[in-house]
């Protein structure tokens, strides 16, 4: 054996970590960040898979091991974020119809606290002009650059903080029982209410930004995954004119957030369309979906995009749906099964409990 090979299957047997972490329900922040860059991981083994394929001489059976290990390591990679391809049956169906009253439009924009560039989001939303857009992370220096939207988007909720958790929603349609809640942790808030659509139906609407897993915030992803689950079990799996939307802190094809699917019965119109990376926005390398927005079956996808760079370490989303209460059965929901909804109330209870400990 000589040097290279060694080297080799050093990398080969370190590449196949994440995975391996992965598929382990561990919360450690350092477990479950392999969930991200599940893109970046998959490029990382086809590299390997190359290296051994060049270097390794196949005279051993362990060399053959470590090459279908590899495959197999990539196949579980792939059949997670496959089906955020484009080759990938879509879940949501695209509205081809003229414009009309039952459409609603929507920006999400984590704006980054200390990014002072309001200009840049204003710009965008003047350009986009969404019927509803949502900030995350906004303090009062953000709500005060806001304000000129205070006339166009008379219908409000504002959560300045400064730490790191502010929340504004602006609407032009209007906003009915609306309460901010703080399901887990009491300094991290979301909205939840209702909105009524043009055509007089009333939708409900629920905005979160849980707290993310990683040394700097949260050490395990308990309060994030307590927060999502619980959310979805509060959403009837059978509800109507449903909207999710926020900075989720998960991957799109993480275990928790697609169980808040399975659960919730909602609908995610980035599943056979693409990935729409929305973070990180200084690293083009290390791109990942946190930005989310979910709707129950009865809408249908207008438009979708990632906006421009507006200084944030977060692009904004945008989705225009269109509510079209026929689609309802051609859109398949996922279901869960009885083990994964014990494993959500159990994630629930412990994050209750740790907070009401804390």
């Amino acid at each position: 054996m000589n040097y290279m090979e060694i080297v080799v299957i050093i990398f080969n047997i370190l590449i196949c970590i994440p995975t391996l972490a992965s598929v382990t329900k561990i919360d450690y922040w350092w477990v479950r960040g392999f969930d991200f860059p599940r893109i970046q991981i998959s490029v990382l083994i086809v590299v390997n898979i190359i290296l051994a394929l060049f270097f390794y001489s196949f005279s051993n059976w362990w060399s053959l091991l470590i090459l279908i290990v590899l495959f197999l390591n990539l196949a579980y990679q792939c059949w997670l974020i496959l089906p955020y391809t484009i080759f990938w049956k879509k879940q949501v169906i695209k509205y081809s119809g003229e414009e009309n009253d039952n459409q609603i439009s929507i920006l999400v924009s984590n704006v980054l606290t200390t990014n002072r560039d309001y200009n840049k989001l204003i710009n965008l939303i003047k350009s986009r002009n969404p019927d509803v857009f949502l900030t995350l992370e906004s303090d009062k220096k953000w709500e005060k650059a806001l304000s000129i939207f205070d006339e166009e988007y008379p219908h409000s909720v504002k959560i300045p903080l400064d730490n790191l958790y502010g929340m504004h929603l602006y609407s032009k349609l209007v906003l009915k029982d609306i309460e901010v809640k703080y399901l887990i942790k009491d300094d991290i808030p979301s909205i939840h209410g209702k909105i009524e659509l043009s055509n007089g139906k009333e939708a409900n609407i629920h905005c979160l930004h849980p707290r993310p897993p990683s040394p700097t915030e949260s050490k395990t992803s308990t309060n994030r995954d307590a927060e999502l689950l619980l959310m979805g079990k509060e959403i009837d799996k059978d509800a109507k004119l449903t909207l999710v939307f926020g900075d989720l802190n998960d991957v799109a094809w993480s275990r928790t957030t697609k169980l808040f699917q399975k659960i919730s019965g909602l609908m995610d119109p980035r599943r056979g369309r693409g990935f729409f990376n929305t973070y990180n926005a200084d690293y083009l390398l290390m791109r990942w979906p946190l930005d989310h927005i979910f709707h129950t079956s009865d809408f249908t996808l207008v438009e979708m995009a990632r906006e421009k760079n507006i200084g944030s370490d977060h692009f904004p989303m945008y989705a225009k749906l269109n509510y079209t209460p026929r689609a309802e059965w051609k859109q398949q929901d996922l279901k869960s099964s009885k083990d994964e909804e014990d494993w959500a109330s159990e994630k629930i209870e412990k994050g209750k409990k740790k907070n009401k400990k804390s």
